[in-house]
């Protein structure tokens, strides 16, 4: 059997932060279906800033019992049609903005969408486990600690170097 050390074990759901939007304490549902990972946000609106392009949105962080939301902008890197698990195709802003999971701190791309009808208000894809050496344990939760907000290190690669 082969092992990979340089790799980090999470669960099937951990807490996150992303700190450049102002969002710590948000559980996030790690999903390897999914190649992108996904923000629910509404009211969303692009606008100029110094010559580029970005968006305005309100990120939702709470429950389907306990709401609350934030309003953020970031830097629009893409726009991406995305076919869900129905089947039905969706025109999305994609924004790449530092997520801390445990100890790491890392870039990764987001689409927003309206997720109100699901459980979890960010999925964590693929792309992003990749770009975190990260393989999941889907028998575990939690298995990370929550990330220290603001995050304790600057922005660094997966391994913690700058």
């Amino acid at each position: 059997m082969k092992t990979f050390d340089h790799l980090t074990v999470v669960g099937l759901r951990e807490w996150i932060a992303l700190p450049d939007l102002g969002v710590a304490g948000l559980r996030a549902k790690i999903d390897t279906g999914a190649s992108t990972s996904s923000l629910h946000a509404t009211e969303i609106v692009p606008f100029e800033k110094d010559g580029e392009t970005w968006v305005r949105f309100n990120a939702h962080l709470g429950t389907l019992v306990q709401l609350r939301h934030r309003k953020c902008e970031a830097p629009l890197v893409a726009m991406k049609t995305i076919k869900s698990s129905n089947g039905q195709s969706q025109t999305r802003y994609v924004i790449r903005t530092p997520l801390a999971l445990g100890d790491r701190v890392w870039q990764v791309e987001f689409t927003l969408a309206c997720r109100k009808a699901m459980r979890y208000r960010l999925l964590l894809g693929s792309k992003a486990l990749v770009e975190g050496q990260l393989v999941v344990n889907p028998g575990l939760t939690y298995v990370q600690d929550k990330p220290s907000f603001p995050a304790s290190s600057p922005l660094s690669s997966p391994t913690g170097a700058a």
